[in-house]
């Protein structure tokens, strides 16, 4: 049976009519059944209780809303938001996702309104709502960060954790304060080398604490979704939908429907090559790997050697460091032979 995701995004609770109005227009493709419901793309949390029921009754209402299904909040580690923590499981939430940060003083550069306490104290709570099913996110490479001060907030983190840890490098992105500050000099972040460091020693604290992988073993039943190359559906402004051989792009102006992208064959091993497989320890496998495409084994496309057919593709820890510039190149490949394949085939 195909599993479907759904994902929504909150900017307040008067936009429910958003979500109302993006089921209204996609209502056809709903009688699927329901596997995952993601609240995410910023701080949902700050939504009253009511509106996670009223989606999910939403939900239930016009799909097959699985009884199992993982339902994930992202919550913002104030104060305020542990203390609903209780009120939103009650709502049906069973699995919540938090950014961590347990420095305050890269809290206060962040603009952060928590402590690193606070933070403590929302994990814990969590885990006593949802054990096993708490989700902590991390930040590395900040301004002023070093290889062993990371190494020893990591430590500190583990000590809470008992689902899975993402790790995410700083991304600088123009228009933020912090941008501005590290372009102007007043700070810096660690460099290349320097944050590839910190990668490989995030690796080994990770392993020693029976973190055997930060890959896909035990994250998400919404995130191996999207890695996996399943239909997901989206609903809130700027957020995209796969939907059999669509892509679906939504946003604030109108009914949001910016436009529709049919993938081919070639499209479709793209996103199986972008999305995130090859960075789960299982990689990508011929039997996956037919499923969007029978006429093109890896080995006829790539070139790789024979038992790629019997084991697949996948990267090891060292190759992973390299795969953001690998990947350009193997979609080359990919593109060349659709591209010889459609000249031969008009011969």
């Amino acid at each position: 049976m195909t599993k479907y995701r759904f994902g929504a995004t909150w900017v307040n609770n008067d936009t429910m009519f958003i979500f109302w109005g993006s089921i209204s227009l996609i209502n056809p493709v709903l009688s699927c059944r329901i596997s995952s419901v993601f609240f995410g793309g910023g701080t949902p949390s700050l939504a009253q209780p009511s509106t996670i029921t009223a989606v999910l009754e939403t939900v239930s209402k016009h799909t097959r809303l699985s009884d199992d299904a993982e339902v994930t909040l992202e919550v913002n580690p104030t104060p305020a938001g542990k203390d609903r923590l209780k009120d939103f499981k009650a709502a049906g939430v069973n699995r919540f996702s938090i950014g961590v940060q347990l420095n305050d003083g890269h809290l206060r550069i962040l603009g952060r309104d928590h402590d690193s306490q606070h933070a403590l104290w929302t994990v814990s709570e969590a885990r006593t709502l949802c054990p096993g099913l708490v989700s902590v996110d991390v930040m590395f490479a900040l301004p002023g960060q070093s290889v062993k001060s990371w190494e020893t907030e990591l430590k500190k983190l583990l000590l809470v954790c008992d689902h899975h840890v993402s790790l995410y490098q700083l991304t600088l992105e123009r228009g933020m304060q912090l941008f501005k500050l590290v372009d102007s000099g007043e700070l810096s972040v660690p460099g290349d080398n320097v944050t590839a460091v910190m990668y490989n020693s995030a690796r080994g604290v990770l392993e020693k604490a029976w973190f055997s992988s930060i890959r896909g073993n035990t994250v998400s039943e919404h995130n191996i979704g999207y890695w996996r190359g399943c239909q997901y559906i989206g609903v809130g402004p700027g957020t995209f939908m796969h939907i059999h051989y669509y892509v679906w792009i939504r946003e604030h102006h109108g009914h949001g429907t910016c436009r529709r992208i049919q993938l081919d064959h070639g499209g479709l091993l793209e996103e199986v090559l972008v999305m995130g497989r090859l960075h789960m320890n299982e990689g990508i496998t011929q039997q996956h790997w037919e499923l969007f495409s029978p006429e093109a084994d890896l080995q006829h496309i790539f070139g790789v050697l024979e038992n790629v057919q019997e084991l697949g593709l996948r990267c090891s820890w060292e190759g992973l460091a390299l795969l953001d510039s690998i990947l350009p190149t193997m979609l080359l490949e990919l593109e060349m032979f659709f591209k010889k394949d459609c000249t031969q085939g008009n011969r």
